[in-house]
């Protein structure tokens, strides 16, 4: 148990070590953002199949494929949010049909998520355990309320500073 939460603990600190550092830039380049969510879903995967206690063999058929789930989810999401920025940055000089459209796509963006992770359910079917694939989701949470948790602490240490 102490070596899984020192596992979990190293992930969550390289993430947020990777997360500081592109902080200090001005603005990380399209190429810096793109490595860092991908080493991000990898984190994730591991943690997860960590969390789900999966066998190498499992791990094996499991990681890629959820990283290409996330993949999935992540990039609609990402079409999404520019949809909406794009609307919002023009303002009063967007049209009524751009803001339909915008609204719609956020509307729509979690029922899309929902398609993308029904599409591969089959396939963590055949490589999971029946109680492992109950506790996926779960395990989604858990890795969300890790980093969000750290990301408080790590947010509290910089306010604390002197000299900021």
């Amino acid at each position: 148990m102490k070596f899984r939460h020192s596992t979990i603990y190293l992930i969550l600190s390289m993430i947020l070590c990777s997360m500081t550092a592109m902080a200090q830039k001005q603005m990380p380049s399209k190429e810096d953002r793109i490595r860092w969510m991908k080493e991000m879903r990898q984190y994730k995967a591991e943690y997860i199949a960590k969390d789900l206690n999966l066998t190498d063999e499992q791990k094996q058929k499991f990681v890629p494929l959820y990283e290409k789930l996330d993949a999935e989810t992540s990039h609609l999401g990402f079409e999404t949010r520019q949809l909406e920025y794009s609307v919002m940055h023009k303002g009063d000089k967007a049209s009524d049909l751009e803001y339909e459209k915008a609204a719609e796509a956020l509307f729509e963006l979690k029922s899309k998520e929902s398609a993308i992770e029904l599409k591969y359910f089959d396939d963590f079917k055949s490589i999971l355990t029946k109680q492992q694939l109950f506790k996926l989701k779960g395990a989604e949470r858990k890795f969300t309320q890790e980093l969000m948790k750290h990301h408080r602490k790590s947010a509290g240490r910089k306010k604390k500073r002197p000299n900021d």
